[in-house]
């Protein structure tokens, strides 16, 4: 989390922009926010109305050990993701979506993160006291991402695929938009909006 705010608050003051990092809930089973009551079948979740991460530990273990994505940099994503919604409600893109909320837009919300997440990883690297990639790590994350992705949750609970229903994206849109956001470390480039 701190690497994230190192690197948001170094991106938002190049901008001529103040960051204003986010708190950070760890919980186990339910916890009180003020988008409602959190629980650790939601995954992890970014919460606007009180610019807050809520990510029950729980979530790490079923990521590793049922989800096939094990590993601290995939962890170091999940994070880098939510802190990117974060990023997102502070440059107003939750505000211009607004009302216009939909599956689609929820998906393109999503890939946003991912990318967002691309760029922490990037530019973190290059941060004193940041992330350094180790073998394997830059794998993991993309890993991560594609096991999260709609379509590979939507078949590990026996059901269709249902793209209409995707809220995150398909794991084939958000490994690519991750990558994207690693290999620029430009948020510019990741305007899934375009």
């Amino acid at each position: 989390v701190r690497s994230t705010e190192t690197v948001w608050g170094d991106i938002f003051r190049q901008a001529g922009k103040t960051y204003r990092p986010a708190q950070l809930y760890i919980f186990s089973g339910g916890y009180s926010t003020a988008c409602g009551y959190g629980q650790s079948a939601m995954g992890p979740f970014y919460c606007p109305a009180d610019q807050s991460i809520y990510i029950d530990l729980r979530f790490f273990q079923a990521l590793d050990r049922q989800l096939g994505a094990p590993g601290q940099f995939a962890q170091a994503y999940v994070v880098a993701h939510e802190v990117a919604h974060h990023v997102q409600n502070q440059m107003g893109v939750m505000e211009r979506i607004g009302s216009r909320q939909s599956n689609e837009t929820s998906v393109r919300t999503e890939l946003m993160a991912d990318c967002f997440a691309g760029v922490w990883a990037m530019r973190a690297q290059k941060v004193e006291g940041g992330w350094r990639f180790e073998p394997g790590d830059v794998e993991a994350g993309l890993n991560a991402a594609s096991r999260i992705g709609d379509d590979i949750l939507q078949r590990r609970q026996g059901g269709a695929v249902v793209p209409e229903s995707f809220t995150h994206g398909s794991s084939a849109q958000r490994v690519p938009w991750f990558r994207r956001g690693l290999e620029t470390g430009d948020p510019a480039a990741c305007n899934t909006f375009g």
